[in-house]
């Protein structure tokens, strides 16, 4: 076809449920009105049904066909959906005819060279709104893409705002979001939570992080090769047995965010260790509200973000590995997620401890990261730091008392 950049001759790969979820997660978490450009479009395509049952009754859902479909197919499966969604769909003949959306969707995974991608790219770029993001794939397996996947990688060095590895695909799919220009602060919170596929949904109410899925693959890897070195031994069970408590650990549960725009929810499950009025040069001038939470080894260790805002800095400081409960973790080392809200600086800390040598941080700076959103853990107990306003905040809770990420109102916006 004319209006969607020709790639190389290798095969495009299929798109399955979970990475076409992906590939429209940024239109799915929009809670207001939102305009969609999905390129590439298949009328048979699992992209174009995750982006039919995102749609919401002020969206627009715009599909320029692909290199296996045409406008009439598109249009003869879309009128088939119903009138509710056929009001909602608009079906060009050509990308030319497309206007500026909030989400452009690239629905056919990019197999060909660093040159045509950057040339895609740069024709996409016409079709962003301000702070609009690109979402696009590419597989993610060596020696599949004839240079897309090392130039979207060079992309997303500069403009990403989240890469998901979707493994459950046949190839497995790496997904890129890009943003060319800022998004507004004020856009965060009218977004739900992303969709990330590091979370591995096990119950419709219990996932576990990929970290735990690994890990206890390792084990139960170990375990077999035990059996197979010494079959007559009972050797093997140990890491056997090991995999469940080492999955466990990894465990993330649904949880219910609150809906009221004034609370400030927990980053992490644990143990109330201070609450303190305090002032850190590195975030501003101003005087901060550190609520800080002790995550012991049985916590749940998955960190949410305790409002919504835009990810301004991310940043390590290096230093101990003392027991995160004592008064010497305040010298261990931490990562710093610095955030740009409505009501200031917010800062998350996620800071290691006697056993955590491992912290992860999934939301790169230009993020817009909605409230009780999943961004990242903390390996085997550990401790987490929200840094608040002093002048614009206020503690609900108290020292030693439990809570909940995502779900307990820690403080209050005054």
């Amino acid at each position: 076809m004319t209006q969607f950049p020709a790639v190389s001759a290798t095969p495009v790969p299929a798109v399955g449920a979970r990475a076409a979820r992906a590939l429209t997660a940024e239109f799915a978490r929009q809670n207001e009105a939102t305009t969609a450009l999905l390129i590439g479009a298949d009328h048979a395509s699992a992209v174009v049904a995750a982006a039919v049952e995102a749609l919401l009754p002020g969206d627009t859902l715009v599909l320029v066909a692909g290199e296996y479909s045409s406008s009439d197919l598109l249009r003869g499966h879309i009128t088939g959906l119903g009138s509710w969604v056929a009001d909602r769909v608009k079906i060009l003949e050509s990308l030319d005819e497309a206007q500026p959306a909030d989400v452009v969707i690239v629905g056919e995974p990019l197999t060909g060279t660093a040159e045509e991608t950057r040339g895609l790219l740069d024709k996409l770029a016409k079709y962003l709104n301000e702070g609009a993001v690109l979402t696009v794939a590419t597989p993610a397996g060596p020696g599949r893409t004839a240079g897309a996947a090392a130039e979207l990688f060079r992309q997303g060095s500069l403009f990403g705002v989240g890469s998901d590895l979707v493994l459950r695909n046949q190839p497995p799919l790496r997904v890129h979001k890009l943003r060319f220009t800022q998004a507004a602060v004020a856009a965060a919170s009218t977004l739900a939570p992303a969709f990330r596929t590091s979370s591995v949904p096990l119950t419709r109410t219990m996932h576990i992080d990929s970290n735990g899925v690994a890990a206890a693959g390792i084990a139960l890897g170990l375990a077999a090769l035990a059996r197979r070195a010494r079959p007559k031994s009972k050797l093997w069970l140990l890491p056997a047995l090991a995999a469940v408590p080492v999955a466990a650990f990894f465990r993330d549960p649904e949880r219910d965010v609150p809906g009221d725009p004034s609370a400030v929810v927990a980053a992490a499950d644990g143990k109330v260790l201070s609450i303190e009025r305090m002032r850190d040069d590195r975030f501003g001038p101003g005087e901060f509200l550190r609520i800080a939470v002790f995550l012991s080894v049985f916590d749940v260790h998955v960190n949410r973000a305790p409002v919504a805002g835009r990810v301004a800095d991310y940043f390590v400081e290096e230093g101990g590995y003392a027991n995160a409960a004592t008064a010497a973790a305040e010298h261990n080392v931490a990562a710093y997620t610095v955030l740009d809200t409505e009501h200031g600086t917010v800062v998350v800390a996620q800071r290691t401890g006697l056993i955590a040598r491992r912290i992860v941080q999934r939301t790169p700076a230009g993020t817009l990261i909605a409230k009780g959103e999943r961004f990242g853990l903390i390996r085997f107990g550990s401790r987490t730091d929200v840094y608040l306003p002093a002048d614009k905040a206020e503690a609900l809770v108290s020292v030693d008392e439990r809570v909940v990420g995502g779900a307990t109102v820690i403080a209050r916006w005054k």
